[in-house]
């Protein structure tokens, strides 16, 4: 498609795949000469009314001369953009720059009018918001900034497309016509219309996976064996609710069932009256494409690929990868895969099992991802099993295992599960974050809602796994993982604490705080978990020992007494089974348990049993509403999910150690408390001393002075003038080309003073003796220039400097980068080892509210450092909120600035200093959560 029209280049970059509102996909690009048959074509099938509304008169048939303006553009001051699906037009939108008399002109005009024309067929779609967020991201390009439109009062829903865009409007009515006039520039209620019909279109196309109404499992096989054939049996097996089918081209003529389900040599075979919702796509690489095209001929929605030979396998196969997304796409398709273990719907509506896991999971409140198929299975053993692990068995709604996810990712589940209501706890399994800026997003606004729990794979090895073919992030994993707790998201290590964790939340509540009550039968084990409760940051009380001889009622009574104690937020119970003790033993304690813990649910209870066995089991069954046999074959009824009813009691969880259980309680508690502090968010303050109009003059200055595309360091002086507009004061320093030079520094600075070098590989190493500080007069000046240069090398080696003592404080380094895959991120920490040596940094995405500010001081282990440590005065924390604040007001009000490193930054007693400042400016990298919606491409 890409033919130049009127000798202009054709923008490639305008092309990008959508998600609609009922799931599907569509792909909008620019209407090219090459495209006047299609034109053609999709106006004779618009109905009358609809042309009446585009051109307000009976228009039956485009003319020649139409159809040549319509698809002749010189994409700058008329454009059109085209969203097609299967290569066809389905609807058309297009803008012509105008004056203010309202004919036709060019730059510096900066008005369009723009106009739209769906499809009767697609109309209620979501086609024509999602041209005009595309159309509108064309026209600022271009320097367009206002949009007017004219339209028949009858034509209400181009009306509301227009209403409920969240642009700004004027509008008014003359001549039996609505006209309306709009700026393009994106505005908090565009963007929130904008993420809203992202969410419902992404949980749309997710829920048309995860609960079709037939299925074609395409590759199964005669004989029993092989991933077709297995993937149907377990369709099967599960009691799937929905229409099936079997489709190999390799069976005879004739053939009309397999085991009674209907078989068919190709798709289009299928009835036609027989919608197929999803295809399961079970055949080797190289057929796949004929697979994907039949499927989309026939009106699939969806596909899962469990076919490997993808990206996993190479270049040839990321080739391969990436027209298969393409082909799917192409159709109004989603994908899930290649190289998938599948997906899992424990619904009593759909029974789905539409996956490589042969036995069907109880259906519960979990809903889990995994990127990997391996991982999936071992989440899904561990949640189904009885006896070992954490009591007993906990079931799941929904499983997606994504293999290689091309298309659909861990964002477009979680989009899905955000307004579930079968899912309360959501667990993740990644092994790479394909754009951390939206993953961060979604995950904030998910965990206001219910708990995700993550745990990343592949986090040392510092590349994605060869499948995943995603943009490279140059943050390390401490600040990905930094930015994911700062958004709520429980960030564990291990798959076995995802698990711990995620059966926690399920079942128990929230706790109101680190406040815990320990007791139990054995004071070791109690000591034990005491211990762990303090490396975890909780406050435990001193543990209550009941000694060996307690019964079942001594449990419940001390149990009754912890929950209701005002000071307790959380109980663990720690119990040392007796020798000898019996099933019944166990059965009676664990009642016994239960029953205390219903008296007070809003309280956690968790267990501490040394010999997982009959206890844990006896834990399950106490207030199990889950199934007392693991088989779920659809010879038998289907478990309802294990939500208790209201006010009846929960499930106590049981771990078989005081680590893993206190771990789970630790994580939660921060989970709580990341819960309250987001219903009241911080603010981002506005300071009357900022000068953004100053500081983008500046900036523009500056980047058209030095014309080179990868950016410049400012020198000294002009990061010292940029910072000024934004009220950070860095403090002068002047150069000291010789002693001579470095004396008469010092007496325009005033003594006493610092005598630094600059030189990139000295610069802030006191400890190689490159900074000499308090030189109280000439000669001590003097001694120092000449030790100086006679150990370190030659001033024009050093490059040495004067600058005037700071009060002294507590050094600290303040640093903001831009990220190409997560944004602007603000960094924080003391100077010098602890945060070069120990990585004792705390990181927060940009804006930072005051909240976050206060957070980032409070957060690093050396904070005692800032708040009177061993009796040395308190620093001026505020100040330094204040300046934290100020740095990322400045990156966040201009991307250009894509790296500022204060350093150090001394803080006083009252006030602080900044002596040092490097301030990196560049093109502002591409912000992907600001534009129109679209799909990831596929790399």
């Amino acid at each position: 498609m890409e033919t130049p029209s009127d000798g202009h280049a054709y923008p490639a970059h305008w092309e990008a795949d959508v998600v609609l509102r009922d799931g599907g996909t569509a792909r909008v690009r620019p209407i090219t000469p090459a495209d006047a048959e299609r034109l053609t074509s999709f106006y004779e099938q618009v109905s009358d009314e609809s042309k009446y509304y585009r051109f307000f008169a009976p228009y039956p048939r485009l003319s020649a001369k139409d159809v040549h303006r319509f698809t002749h553009h010189d994409y700058v001051d008329r454009v059109g953009l085209a969203a097609t699906v299967g290569g066809e037009f389905i609807a058309t939108v297009r803008y012509d720059r105008i004056d203010a008399t309202g004919r036709p002109a060019s730059a510096p005009a900066d008005e369009a009018e723009v106009a739209f024309l769906v499809q009767d067929a697609h109309q209620g779609r979501g086609v024509a918001s999602a041209l005009l967020e595309h159309i509108a991201a064309v026209a600022r390009e271009r320097g367009i900034r206002r949009f007017a439109a004219e339209v028949l009062p009858a034509n209400t829903k181009m009306i509301k497309v227009f209403r409920d865009a969240g642009y700004v409007q004027k509008r008014s009515f003359e001549d039996g016509v609505v006209r309306l006039e709009f700026g393009l520039e994106p505005t908090e209620a565009s963007l929130a219309v904008q993420r809203a019909r992202e969410q419902r279109a992404e949980a749309r196309s997710v829920q048309r996976l995860l609960a079709p109404g037939s299925v074609a499992v395409i590759g199964v096989g005669r004989a029993p064996g092989g991933v077709g054939r297995g993937v149907l049996d377990n369709l099967r097996d599960a009691g799937y609710t929905g229409r099936l089918h079997a489709v190999n081209k390799a069976f005879p003529e004739g053939l009309t069932e397999i085991d009674g389900i209907p078989a068919h040599r190709r798709v289009r075979d299928i009835d036609p009256a027989d919608r197929v919702d999803l295809a399961v796509v079970a055949v080797p690489a190289p057929y796949v494409p004929e697979v994907v095209a039949e499927c989309g001929e026939r009106g699939v929605q969806g596909l899962i690929v469990v076919s490997a030979g993808y990206a996993e396998s190479g270049a040839e196969g990321r080739e391969r990868q990436r027209e298969l997304v393409r082909q799917a796409r192409t159709y109004g398709m989603r994908l899930i895969g290649p190289n998938a273990f599948g997906v899992v719907n424990t619904s009593p509506d759909v029974r789905l099992n539409a996956s490589l896991a042969p036995e069907m999971p109880r259906p519960g409140r979990i809903g889990l991802f995994a990127q990997s198929g391996a991982i999936g299975i071992a989440l899904l053993a561990r949640l189904h099993r009885r006896g070992g692990g954490v009591t007993g068995a906990t079931g799941i709604s929904t499983f997606v295992s994504a293999g290689n996810r091309a298309d659909v990712s861990g964002n477009d589940v979680l989009q899905y599960w955000y307004d579930d209501p079968d899912t309360d706890v959501a667990l993740m399994y990644l092994e790479s974050i394909g754009n951390p800026r939206k993953f961060t997003r979604l995950a904030r606004r998910t965990a206001e809602a219910k708990p995700l729990v993550v745990v990343q794979g592949a986090r040392h090895s510092g590349i994605a796994p060869t499948g995943h073919t995603v943009r490279a992030t140059r943050l390390p994993y401490a600040t990905v993982s930094a930015l994911l707790r700062q958004a709520g998201v429980i960030r564990v290590d291990t798959i076995t604490e995802l698990v711990d964790t995620g059966l926690l939340l399920a079942r128990q509540p929230l706790p109101a705080g680190p406040r815990v009550a320990i007791l139990g039968n054995s004071e070791s084990l109690g000591l034990l978990t005491y211990d762990v409760c303090l490396s975890e940051g909780l406050r435990p009380k001193p543990p209550r020992d009941l000694t060996t001889a307690a019964t079942p009622a001594d449990f419940r009574a001390a149990l009754d007494e912890a929950l209701a104690d005002d000071k307790t937020d959380a109980v663990v119970v720690t119990a040392m089974p007796a020798v000898g003790e019996d099933p019944a033993g166990d059965a009676e304690l664990a009642a016994a348990l239960s029953a205390a813990a219903a008296v007070a649910p809003a309280k956690p209870v968790l267990v501490v049993h040394v010999e997982l066995g009959g206890l844990a089991e006896a834990l399950s069954a106490a207030a199990s509403t889950g199934p007392n046999a693991p088989d779920t074959r659809a010879s038998l009824p289907m478990p309802a999910p294990e939500r208790a009813p209201e006010g009846a009691p929960r499930l106590i969880p049981a771990y078989p150690a005081a680590e893993r259980a206190v771990r789970a309680l630790a994580e939660v508690v921060r989970y709580a408390q990341w819960r309250r502090d987001a219903a009241e968010p911080g603010k981002v303050p506005e300071y009357e001393d900022v000068d953004v109009a100053g500081a983008a003059a500046l900036i523009d200055e500056l980047l058209a002075k030095e014309g080179d595309p990868r950016g410049l360091e400012l020198t000294a002086e002009q990061a010292r003038d940029l910072l000024a507009r934004y009220g950070i004061a860095i403090r002068q320093t002047l150069p000291a080309p010789d002693a001579t030079g470095a004396a008469e520094a010092a007496r325009a600075l005033g003594y006493p003073v610092a005598l630094k070098t600059t030189a990139p590989h000295l610069r802030h190493r006191a400890d190689l003796g490159g900074v000499r500080l308090d030189l109280a007069d000439e000669t001590d000046l003097r001694r120092a220039y000449e030790e100086l240069t006679e150990h370190l090398g030659t001033p024009a080696e050093l490059r040495p400097v004067v600058q005037s003592m700071a009060p002294r404080g507590v050094d600290t380094v303040v640093r903001a980068v831009i990220d190409q895959a997560a944004g602007a991120v603000l960094s924080f920490g003391l100077a010098g080892a602890p945060s070069e040596l120990l990585g004792d940094t705390v990181h927060r995405l940009v804006p930072v509210t005051d909240r976050d500010a206060q957070s980032m001081i409070r957060s690093i282990k050396t904070a005692p450092m800032l708040f009177g440590w061993r009796g040395a005065a308190p620093v001026d924390t505020p100040a330094l909120e204040e300046l934290l604040q100020r740095v990322s007001r400045l990156v966040d009000d201009h991307p250009e600035v894509v790296g500022v490193t204060l350093e150090p930054v001394v803080v006083a007693q009252h006030g602080l200093t900044v002596l040092g400042a490097t301030v990196r400016l560049a093109p502002p990298p591409a912000r992907d959560d600001l534009g129109p919606r679209t799909l990831p491409v596929a790399y």
